[in-house]
């Protein structure tokens, strides 16, 4: 399903013109909204902020975006702690040094979507597999582990120094791709995140597939609205839909 043009738009590519694939892990294989709610929202409870888990999302979000780039070579678990009291601090609530690491040491335990494993399994028949996240190693190992796939190669944000959508992000993910031998113009992104990956990916010429994982809820959730208008190449409201199509006889 190819997406509206934009300032940064779509193009007329086939699926089958690829010969990998690039993978946002947090909102896109990994459901990290229920995993940052399942801390913020207790929290919340207990301090008594009467704000629904939208708008703490959407506060965290602009929160840890703010971190990332204030501190480009943290490690993960500390941006997580560092944004949670930041929003403590916007909401005038406390955030203990327990609180922190609550988050700070959650990620592991962030549900995968439903679809994600069995979409990489199948699509890892056809294509490389490559993860590009803004995390730090020791946390994705326990993500990896969820989707039970084994990718070509891993670019985090600790390999990096710098946290997407830092364009040092997909020229590090472009690099890793043209070292396992892909050639140029066969790799293709996948995310979710407006702001984080297709933005930042289309400005370097990359083409983008748009997991839609929000579908029709209302605004951004744990990501920031994007710096600029995109058009992702394609759009799939899941993983499994787009495993599916890339897969598809049709595809040859």
């Amino acid at each position: 399903m190819v997406a509206g043009s934009g300032a940064l738009g779509a193009r007329q590519v086939r699926l089958a013109d690829f010969d990998a694939l690039s993978f946002d892990c947090y909102g896109t294989l990994i459901d990290w909204e229920a995993g940052i709610s399942a801390v913020l929202e207790p929290w919340a409870r207990e301090r008594g902020i009467d704000i629904g888990v939208e708008e703490l999302l959407e506060r965290y979000a602009k929160a840890e975006a703010h971190q990332e780039l204030q501190t480009p070579a943290a490690l993960y678990p500390d941006i997580l702690a560092a944004a949670m009291r930041s929003v403590g601090a916007a909401l005038g609530a406390e955030v203990s040094e327990a609180d922190g690491d609550r988050l700070a040491t959650s990620v592991g335990d962030w549900p995968a979507f439903p679809d994600s494993k069995a979409a990489l399994a199948a699509l890892s028949a056809r294509y490389k597999l490559v993860i590009l996240s803004n995390v730090d190693r020791r946390s994705f190992a326990g993500s990896n582990a969820r989707l039970g796939v084994r990718f070509d190669a891993i670019v985090t944000a600790q390999d990096v120094g710098s946290y997407k959508p830092s364009p040092r992000n997909f020229e590090a993910l472009l690099a890793t791709v043209g070292a396992l031998g892909v050639p140029d113009g066969r790799l293709i992104h996948v995310a979710q995140s407006l702001f984080h990956d297709h933005v930042p990916a289309k400005r370097l010429g990359l083409p983008t597939v748009w997991i839609d994982r929000r579908r029709a809820e209302k605004g951004w959730g744990a990501t920031p609205p994007p710096s600029a208008v995109v058009a992702p190449d394609w759009m799939f409201r899941s993983m499994a839909a787009f495993a599916s199509a890339c897969l598809s006889p049709d595809n040859d």
